[in-house]
């Protein structure tokens, strides 16, 4: 399994694992652009960083914050982060 397999079988899923990957469009919508990043685990996936931030959806390495789109991401943000931080 890769670090993002868990992705390709939850996406849409809201039983467990990975669920609501992007915020709500009419959220999306009215966020100023500085709030506005992207999921480095999961690229492509929209993040309101404030919303982030308030859900607890956020790591700070290496004097960075790094905001993420889901529970699911967190650990493996923490197992690699490297490999998340550099993609930035």
């Amino acid at each position: 399994m890769t670090a993002h397999d868990h992705h390709a079988h939850n996406h849409g899923d809201t039983s467990g694992g990975c669920s609501g990957h992007a915020p709500k469009t009419e959220d999306l919508a009215a966020a100023q652009g500085d709030d506005v990043t992207e999921c480095l685990v999961m690229p492509g996936t929209p993040v309101i960083k404030s919303q982030a931030e308030e859900a607890g959806l956020y790591r700070d390495y290496q004097g960075q914050r790094y905001w993420l789109c889901c529970d699911a991401c967190g650990p493996l943000f923490d197992a690699d982060p490297d490999r998340y931080a550099n993609a930035a």
